[in-house]
């Protein structure tokens, strides 16, 4: 299906900061024997999938990345090292070892997304990965689910501190997986709720800035029993991870 295309530069830096950083990612991407990296659905201009060659080659000098898209007019000339084809959710027939698809499924029905996530998964060189996400249009909401052959492992929220009143903002922007199942009874309006909660909590550490007050209500969500991993790094932007069976749709 032919998306809106929507776009811009630098929408996609939260997500790829926390890639870059990621322990799997790095060991995936660094054992590769053909590091290919795949941007499906980079929209009507290719500045993300640039931005994150230029940010994967901190972990990986001699990656390969190519962006695809399912409307041919999008597709351009190949530049600085990537490459462009017209691809779905098949992959264009490559095996690549990490794929980002963002804000691709959010325009399909919740219905059709396990389809597409096994027709990737299918693709995928061993070991591979995915991170199927959504943002808005400035990258100040992100939410993403990082996948390998099997499944679903992780669920993301991460969010300009500056931009956010509360955790469960970002709700707006979950995966279409889990947009709709924001409601009483589910997992992951539980964990927003809790985050909510946690973040009110922490509000007397807010005069050392929105950082420091998420940090310390990541702390107390851990003291509560939320099994959020841990930062790998000082917090730059407010970032919550969970894994997957603590959101599974019911």
């Amino acid at each position: 299906m032919i998306t809106r295309g929507t776009t811009g530069v630098n929408r996609l830096r939260r997500s790829d900061r926390w890639l870059v950083h990621h322990p799997r990612v790095q060991r995936v991407l660094g054992d590769a024997p053909d590091p290919l990296v795949v941007d499906l659905g980079y929209g009507a201009r290719p500045h993300t999938t640039f931005e994150l060659a230029h940010r994967l080659s901190a972990v990986r000098a001699d990656r390969r990345v190519v962006g695809l898209e399912i409307d041919p007019d999008r597709v351009v000339p190949a530049r600085d090292g990537v490459s462009f084809a017209r691809g779905g959710f098949e992959l264009a027939g490559l095996r690549p070892v990490l794929v980002r698809a963002f804000n691709v499924l959010r325009q399909y029905p919740e219905s059709e997304v396990p389809a597409a996530w096994s027709t990737m998964q299918s693709a995928l060189a061993p070991e591979g990965l995915i991170v199927e996400g959504t943002c808005d249009e400035l990258g100040r909401r992100c939410a993403w689910i990082l996948l390998d052959a099997h499944g679903p492992l992780t669920l993301t929220l991460a969010w300009d501190p500056m931009a956010v009143e509360r955790p469960s903002d970002v709700a707006e922007r979950l995966p279409k997986a889990l947009i709709h199942r924001n409601v009483p009874g589910e997992l992951v309006h539980a964990l927003l709720r809790a985050a909510d909660d946690a973040w009110s909590w922490a509000a007397p550490h807010g005069v050392f800035g929105p950082r420091v007050r998420w940090s310390v209500a990541l702390e107390q969500l851990r003291e509560r029993g939320v099994p959020v991993a841990p930062p790998r790094r000082r917090l730059r932007d407010c970032v919550l991870t969970v894994p997957w069976a603590a959101v599974a749709p019911n």
